[in-house]
């Protein structure tokens, strides 16, 4: 099933905290078959509650979600909420 389908990355961080490192991985998930449906996901693996995820609804949300999961990880934002339509 995995090599029916394309990942379309659009951000990667790494985070050193004391515990080890926090690594923050956004991207699309498409079929292999060009339809135009691509579901979005934020991975954040290395945290106590592991793995945390969000699901985005569009590129755009998806990006923006990337940062605010950021923020949130250094303390600088509230947890974010999935943007799904």
């Amino acid at each position: 099933m995995i090599d029916q389908m394309t990942l379309y990355p659009i951000a990667d961080d790494v985070l050193i905290a004391p515990g080890g490192k926090v690594v923050i991985r956004t991207y699309g998930v498409g079929a292999a078959v060009p339809d135009g449906t691509v579901s979005y996901r934020t991975w954040v693996t290395g945290v106590r509650d592991q793995p945390r995820y969000w699901h985005w609804g569009h590129f755009e949300d998806a990006a923006s979600g990337h940062r605010r999961v950021l923020e949130w990880l250094t303390g600088r934002g509230p947890q974010p909420v999935p943007a799904v339509a």
